[in-house]
């Protein structure tokens, strides 16, 4: 049995940030940074959490052996995003769940032990990295998630593989220095290229029984600008690398950069290709895939990078990553946190946006005890109906700015989902002309609430607009 690719799956956040107009704000102060192509920017309820679970969606249809979530960003360090992420998914609690940091090439990683395991399972990498105001890397950075689904007769099967570990101090960051240290790219660059990537790229295309000029596309995270190019040349390699595209338009994605790369590597490659994915940090893992036919999901990476709303205000982006610390006044000091006891009796419904069909059935969210319908007066039990994978349509509709939220307005309303469910609901990815009562919305799973002061977080699902509109130029 061969164990390869079935299916791939991508998510990036809706704003994007133009490097060229950000980094002219920055102008008066002679700092270097990158200008041209432009940022995904995570909105202030997005993490890697709900990036991650966004990416995964249409491969979890059905339950896998495992799930895989790889970050260098996580928001919580004792308490595993994949765990919450099997309720989010509305996933079996038999899953196996495994969570990876601290490198990021832990995505490449993730995906090669899953590749090696021999069973059905997803592999996801997200990342929203702080960065220091006025830093290269807080241009050159970008949020997002990708997600890989492995199993039995995949399209795109593992040929060979080989993995180098090596402490080269590029960069870090710590408990003590959250934001990157970064250091000089000409030693990186030398030593990545002759120490770690030439060498774990001959050798993973050896296993595969091929010469590296035989690669038809990679998709190669680089340390530093120029790694790729100079490693290329030594290798004899002229196929194109597909992760100078995210860079170009989302930025690095950090764990997921490669892992969406590879996404944009598959859509391009025909039967017979060889294809290369390389995670670098800590060494390096080189993965060489053969194409056998298309994969699953490949449209969505093209369509991740292309869609969106432009970011042109330089202290909302500021505001979003966290750069600038805005005083809200009052009304921002309302904390709001989820007692575990809550969590543990109703959390799995309500991270999974799961009501219930009454013997009649209408359908509510919350499920509970005494249906809402007043037909019936007795209690009874609900059946299941997940409404995060429903689309919906706005019944009534706020724009408050009033209401503290870390990026007015605040907009809520009324949506209705075609089983007749109603909810009042929070909306986001607010579109330039703003929400309006019959625009049709879908589930994103989202940030609901931040306890700052006891470092918690809250997830529910919010209504999204249903599509996004193309950036074009900017």
């Amino acid at each position: 049995m061969q164990i390869g690719i079935t299916a791939v799956g991508a998510y990036l956040p809706a704003l994007r940030v133009d490097r060229k107009a950000m980094a002219r704000e920055f102008g008066w102060s002679g700092l270097g940074m990158p200008r041209a192509g432009s940022r995904a920017v995570a909105g202030w309820d997005e993490d890697t959490l709900t990036m991650a679970v966004e990416s995964a969606r249409a491969l979890a249809a059905t339950a896998p052996g495992a799930l895989r979530i790889a970050s260098t960003s996580a928001f919580y360090t004792d308490r595993a995003q994949s765990a919450i992420a099997i309720d989010a998914l509305a996933l079996p609690r038999s899953v196996r769940t495994t969570d990876l940091a601290n490198s990021r090439r832990a995505g490449v990683t993730a995906l090669l032990d899953a590749l090696l395991a021999g069973r059905d399972e997803i592999v996801i990498a997200a990342e929203k990295r702080p960065t220091q105001a006025g830093s290269a890397s807080q241009l050159a950075y970008g949020d997002g998630a990708a997600a890989v689904r492995v199993g039995a007769d995949g399209p795109a099967r593992l040929a060979g593989y080989a993995s180098h570990t090596h402490d080269l101090v590029d960069r870090y960051a710590s408990v003590d220095h959250p934001t990157p240290y970064a250091y000089e790219e000409r030693f990186v660059r030398d030593i990545a290229v002759a120490e770690i990537i030439v060498p774990v790229v001959r050798e993973a295309c050896a296993a595969a029984g091929i010469e590296p000029a035989q690669l038809a596309h990679v998709a190669v995270a680089e340390p530093v600008g120029g790694t790729w190019a100079a490693a290329s040349r030594k290798l004899k390699v002229a196929a194109p690398n597909h992760c100078q595209t995210v860079s170009e338009k989302a930025g690095d994605l950090g764990a997921a950069m490669p892992l969406f790369g590879l996404g944009l590597a598959l859509a391009a490659a025909r039967p017979g290709d060889h294809v290369l994915v390389l995670g670098f940090g800590s060494g390096a893992d080189a993965l060489v895939f053969e194409v056998t036919g298309a994969v699953t999901g490949t449209d969505q990476f093209a369509s991740a990078l292309d869609q969106g709303f432009r970011l042109a205000s330089a202290t909302r982006f500021l505001n979003l990553v966290g750069a600038l610390s805005l005083d809200w006044g009052m009304r921002s000091e309302f904390q709001q946190k989820a007692q575990a006891t809550v969590i543990e009796r109703v959390g799995r419904d309500m991270i999974g946006f799961v009501g219930g069909r009454d013997s009649t059935g209408n359908v509510q969210f919350p499920k509970s005890d005494y249906p809402v319908n007043p037909a019936l007066t007795k209690p009874e039990k609900l059946e299941d109906v997940r409404l995060a994978d429903l689309e919906a349509k706005i019944v009534s509709v706020t724009a408050d700015r009033l209401n503290f939220t870390p990026d007015p307005p605040f907009d809520f309303g009324l949506v209705q989902f075609d089983n007749g469910a109603r909810v009042l609901m929070e909306l986001t990815d607010r579109p330039e002309k703003g929400f309006a009562v019959g625009d049709a919305v879908r589930m994103r799973l989202r940030i609901k609430s931040q306890h700052r002061e006891l470092g918690t977080r809250t997830y529910f699902w919010k209504a999204a607009p249903l599509a996004r509109p193309e950036l074009g130029e900017a």
